[in-house]
């Protein structure tokens, strides 16, 4: 099969086909989320960081002062999902002394991604203005994205922060953490599941790839499970070979994980990636 043809991608592509016991995992993922937010009465729910009906966060303050940020972002192939089913991820950082943000976005088609891009970028902004306020530390902000999320964290990493506004700093984000991100969205466009939703076109694919950008000057780690697909496989392999070690000094797959299960290892304080998500937040 060539890499363009359909039916092979959507079985590449479509994680929800190739998890079968997917919807119990993120039936997880929002009970254990409702808990979070019943159980975290310093939680500031549904801040709004721009004028878009989509564009709120939920804060998850940290006990400690001066706290890092870490800003996970969730995924979805940018057409679902919400920030209330990924509450879950607070905790464990809490406990460490990171503070946590978690924001939403449009969803594609209603909005496109590039759209979700600038969102993000809004999202991050506001964090960085206002995290002083809740006793945050914003010189210490990093990003970690799950899938889409994971896509977005890259481009967050590539963003020209002083053309968004003058006294932002240059590395706003230093360090980003990839689990099972997309960089490079030309299959994307070729996906008979994906591309009337995300509307690609070889412009948007160019604009919206960080496979074709420059190398940052912040930090990625990029990790993939281990149980993930061929294409997924390549796409967490691409971005080190493309960047190179100095931007990309991680570039690992996660043991025994699939697409959906990966994130564990992300909230356990004994997982590889929670290990990953405090280096770059300076808390290991």
């Amino acid at each position: 099969m060539t890499r363009h043809d359909p039916a092979w991608l959507d079985a590449q592509y479509n994680n929800r086909v190739r998890v079968p016991d997917h919807a119990a995992v993120l039936a997880r993922w929002v009970r254990a989320s409702a808990f979070c937010r019943a159980e975290s009465p310093a939680a500031r729910l549904d801040l709004r960081y721009g004028a878009g009906s989509a564009e709120t966060l939920d804060l998850f303050p940290a006990a400690s002062p001066d706290a890092p940020v870490l800003v996970f972002v969730h995924g979805g192939y940018w057409r679902s999902l919400d920030k209330s089913d990924f509450s879950f991820v607070a905790p464990a950082f809490n406990a460490a002394g990171a503070t946590v943000a978690v924001p939403n976005y449009g969803l594609c088609p209603a909005v496109s991604i590039e759209d979700i891009c600038r969102q993000m970028v809004r999202a991050l902004e506001w964090t960085w203005r206002h995290a002083a306020a809740h006793g945050a530390d914003p010189r210490r902000l990093a990003v970690v994205g799950h899938s889409a999320g994971g896509h977005l964290a890259a481009m967050l990493l590539s963003c020209r922060w002083k053309q968004v506004a003058d006294d932002l700093p240059p590395l706003l984000v230093g360090g980003a953490l990839s689990i099972s991100g997309l960089y490079d969205l030309e299959p994307l466009r070729h996906t008979p599941f994906l591309q009337p939703d995300l509307r690609l076109t070889p412009a948007s694919v160019a604009r919206l790839s960080p496979a074709f950008f420059p190398r940052p000057k912040g930090r990625l780690y990029t990790t993939v499970g281990a149980l993930e697909s061929d294409e997924f496989l390549r796409q967490n392999q691409l971005i080190r070979d493309v960047w190179g070690p100095t931007a990309v000094p991680v570039c690992e797959t996660v043991p025994g994980r699939n697409h959906f299960d990966v994130l564990e290892s992300l909230v356990d304080p004994a997982g590889r990636l929670h290990d990953l998500a405090l280096r770059l937040v300076g808390l290991r």
